[in-house]
């Protein structure tokens, strides 16, 4: 009880989980954070597992003995902690029960301390088998190791250790046993009063911001709580960043760049690999975060990591992309060539509907470029990127490389207005996206900015019923129509008559629910007030004359009813001139419009202010390469419902949708985050064919050459030899004859002793 006054280790929530590895994942992962190492005391595989905490230095016994006199084996878990966490398996899933949440000493400050942050990693035990095999002597296999991870803490007695169990064959192969606490996670000891252990389970957890390599709760004053839309809880809470403490960010960001910018690109890469490795090994916990603070079903929110994944494995090929350009012997023994060099502190502004792909569309390929960055998450699903960020410093990414801060507007023109910021990366909404260029345009930043879209369909008589349904009902509710590439407009030729009964049946036939459960096709949208917009633009475009044929306005989840739900909405007989058609809905609507033939739709899709992306649903070749000639949208599907391009494609937003210089994903984005430096180089010795005085170079300044200055002689003012003699004033030729000390050679003159 002398350590409980002044410390406070919290134990996990109970909760259910799918297998029996997840749950076990789940309580060290939390421990871990809270200062404490979770060990498996006991464990039935089949159906019970007993977890219990490992101190990891201090013996404890029950005998009354000192600690300072008595030290225990590394190894020993035998330490009579109290804390006891229960796993049952009961029907298909494993129940987490904790039976004491008490703790009888104090946190680590630092995981590191702890004799398992040595252990080898599964990783880790499968290369050093391998070297072994290969007859790589003990110390080359641990040199060869740090290389990978130089904060790597084994030592040579693990090696040999290990290497004994590989040569008895007891080695097992299960992660679980060759877990270490994640070092990248802080550790939370502030100090708690010793009342109410389960009021202070429910307290929300402060989100800090990430600078210089470090986890810093902010000194904000201004809290924004970060809400589940599903059941309206307060998931956590985000302090809005000082200006003091985004400096702070943009200081670390610039005294990282230079070693940064000049550690070997192909360092750089093997980072972007290993981000790659660890993004996959947290799938299931970053789609999770996503889904209590986005809304999104664990699906949707997979599908989110792993199109932001897809970003990480292109960078992954920096050193091919980030390729200059080289033309020898330009001029007279001059060589020119141009490289790709980075920017500097670059910074990204992202918006709330996909929490892990926008960031990974940006920091990956930026800081690979070689810049330094600061990130700023939507404040209402921070999560995601905090998460990324740890597993970027476990990959390796140096100290002030990326920083993460939050806030709201004041933050957003900080980074506008910021002189050490070269370059801003957005994505959101059209107000806040012209705003965005237009202030850091003005300050003579680079500036790509996503804004709004209004994409359509148009479906022919002779299109495939089936599968042009089953693509507008998919593309246009899945993610609850929060994308910038959701298909909101489907136009008829010919009337929507013959295709609205299996449309509705379909849309109907979709399950609302909470992201969690497995069987949800469409979440919650991401706030109340989002929802009211919806219902705000659905019902103007009712009053204006349009059908609804199906209304997902009012309906209610069991379990969850203040979730900010709203079902699929159908409106036919939509119209240019209606809001709903107007406004960008960014919700589960699908307008339905007609048109009598294929011009004409293809005119309502170009008068629309939007350009995401269009396409086409057809049978017919001349119809599809008509629609792909005559519309103007920057992204076209034929039989595809959302043509977004693949990382290693660019995309291109016109009209009203883009806003800036260069757009995100292909080589476009490493062209966005580097500029081209030229260089025209010439070494001694090389021979010359003498320098024409009638014709102009851009290179002999570089070639440390002298120069004329004085057209009144008779010379044009260029750059000449320094052999050759320059006439005075009163030596100046008449019209038509040469300088002493040159020749001439057809239309060009030598200097004779060149």
């Amino acid at each position: 009880m002398e350590y409980m006054g002044q410390y406070k280790m919290l134990p996990p929530e109970s909760g259910t989980f799918q297998d029996r590895e997840e749950l076990i994942k789940y309580v060290r992962d939390f421990g871990a954070s809270q200062g404490y190492v979770v060990t498996i005391k006991k464990s039935r595989k089949d159906r019970r597992v007993i977890l219990g905490c490992d101190r990891g230095g201090v013996y404890r016994n029950r005998r009354k003995i000192e600690e300072s006199q008595r030290k225990r084996k590394a190894c020993s878990r035998l330490i009579n902690c109290p804390f006891e966490a229960i796993g049952k398996k009961e029907d298909d899933v494993w129940v987490l029960t904790i039976k004491n949440g008490d703790h009888n000493h104090e946190p680590l400050k630092d995981m590191s301390e702890h004799p398992y942050s040595r252990r080898f990693s599964e990783e880790e035990v499968r290369q050093i088998k391998m070297m072994t095999d290969a007859g790589v002597k003990p110390r080359q296999v641990l040199k060869a190791l740090k290389q990978s991870n130089p904060e790597l803490q084994s030592t040579p007695r693990h090696l040999y250790n290990l290497k004994a169990k590989i040569r008895l064959g007891n080695l097992s192969e299960k992660s679980l046993k060759s877990w270490r606490p994640n070092r990248s996670v802080p550790v939370n000891t502030r100090t708690t009063s010793s009342e109410g252990s389960l009021k202070q389970n429910n307290q929300p957890l402060k989100v800090p911001n990430f600078i210089g390599g470090k986890f810093v709760e902010s000194q904000g004053s201004t809290i924004i709580d970060v809400i589940n839309p599903a059941t309206q809880e307060v998931v956590s809470e985000v302090p809005l960043t000082t200006y003091e403490e985004f400096k702070d960010a943009v200081i670390a960001a610039k005294k990282a760049f230079p070693s940064w910018k000049n550690t070997p690109i192909a360092t750089r890469q093997r980072i972007m690999f290993k981000l790659q490795e660890l993004i996959h090994r947290d799938m299931d916990k970053l789609a999770m975060n996503i889904t209590l603070e986005q809304g999104k079903t664990l699906k949707g929110a997979q599908g989110d990591v792993l199109r932001g994944l897809e970003v990480v494995e292109h960078a992954c090929g920096m050193a091919t992309l980030q390729m200059g350009e080289f033309v020898p012997n330009a001029c007279n023994g001059i060589d020119t060539y141009c490289i790709r060099e980075p920017l500097g502190v670059c910074a990204g502004i992202c918006p709330f509907n996909f929490p892990a792909m926008i960031p990974l569309w940006m920091f990956p390929i930026a800081v690979t470029c070689g810049n330094t960055f600061v990130l700023k998450p939507c404040e209402k699903n921070p999560g995601a990127s905090m998460i990324l960020a740890a597993l970027a410093m476990e990959a390796g990414l140096p100290d002030g490389v990326l920083n993460i801060v939050h806030g709201t507007n004041d933050i957003v023109n900080y980074i506008c207005d910021d002189d050490d910021i070269k370059a801003i990366s957005f994505i959101g909404s059209d107000i806040a996206g012209m705003h965005i260029h237009a202030r850091a345009a003005a300050r003579g930043k680079r500036v790509q900015s996503n804004i709004g879209g209004k994409n359509h369909a148009i479906i022919m008589p002779d299109a495939s019923m089936d599968d042009t349904l089953n693509a507008l009902v998919a593309a246009g509710f899945g993610a609850a129509g929060q994308r910038c590439m959701a298909l909101s407009t489907a136009i008829f030729v010919g009337g929507s008559v013959a295709w609205e009964d299996e449309l509705v049946e379909r849309a109907k036939a979709l399950k609302v629910n909470a992201g969690t459960d497995p069987t949800a096709d469409i979440g919650p949208v991401i706030s109340k007030e989002v929802k009211d917009r919806i219902c705000r633009l659905v019902q103007s475009g009712v009053d204006n004359g349009a059908r609804l044929l199906l209304d997902g306005r009012n309906i209610v989840v069991p379990g969850y009813e203040k979730g900010s739900f709203v079902g699929p909405i159908i409106l036919c007989d939509v119209t240019v001139n209606m809001d709903c058609y107007k406004e960008e809905i960014f919700g589960p609507v699908l307008l339905c419009m007609q048109a009598d033939s294929l011009e004409e739709a293809i005119t309502i899709v170009n008068k629309n202010r939007y350009g995401n992306g269009a396409s086409i649903f057809t049978s017919s070749g001349v119809a599809a390469r008509k629609f792909q000639n005559d519309i103007d949208a920057g992204m076209v599907g034929i039989n595809v419902p959302v043509p977004v391009p693949v990382p290693f494609s660019s995309s291109n937003e016109p009209k009203a949708s883009f806003t800036g210089d260069l757009n995100f994903c292909g080589k476009t984005s490493v062209q966005f985050y580097t500029q081209i430096k030229t260089v025209a180089q010439q070494w001694g010795g090389l021979p010359s064919l003498g320098v024409s005085l009638s014709i102009l170079t851009s290179f002999d300044v570089e070639a440390n050459q002298g120069i004329s200055s004085a057209p009144e002689r008779g010379l044009p003012n260029e750059r000449v030899s320094p052999n050759m003699s320059i006439a005075s004033e009163r030596d100046s030729p008449k019209h038509g004859e040469l300088l002493p000390g040159f020749t001439k050679l057809g239309s060009i003159i030598y200097a004779t002793n060149s």
